[in-house]
């Protein structure tokens, strides 16, 4: 079981906007090398250890792996969450899923976040 505290354990604060950060930063959400593929490997290798101890520390090390995974979140949101619509499509982050904060406040196909929804649902 575990105790989670709603504070990151190393605080992020970034103040200014750079989308091309974000953009490297954001390779390690996943992939063979991101912090999720690295807690999913300690998670699921902890089922197959026959030592009891052991596998209670690959369960802690891979929660650590999603501690790490929060404070990527974090820097990402950071660097990215004050961007205007112009910024977004001159460092080519418009291809990325951005949240907006002001999307409440504008039409459903305005937002880019709704946008992405409704062109996925297309698809489909």
């Amino acid at each position: 079981m575990w105790n989670y505290e709603k504070r990151l354990q190393f605080p992020v604060k970034i103040s200014k906007c750079n989308p091309k950060i974000a953009q490297q930063i954001i390779s390690q959400y996943g992939g063979p090398d991101g912090e999720m593929s690295a807690s999913m490997r300690y998670l699921a290798q902890r089922y197959t250890m026959p030592v009891k101890r052991v596998g209670g520390l690959l369960t802690d090390i891979g929660t650590e792996e999603l501690n790490h995974m929060e404070m990527i979140c974090a820097m990402v949101y950071q660097l990215t969450r004050n961007l205007t619509p112009e910024q977004i499509k001159a460092s080519g982050f418009d291809a990325y899923y951005v949240d907006r904060p002001d999307c409440g406040r504008r039409r459903r196909a305005d937002c880019p976040r709704m946008r992405l929804s409704i062109s996925q649902r297309e698809m489909h």
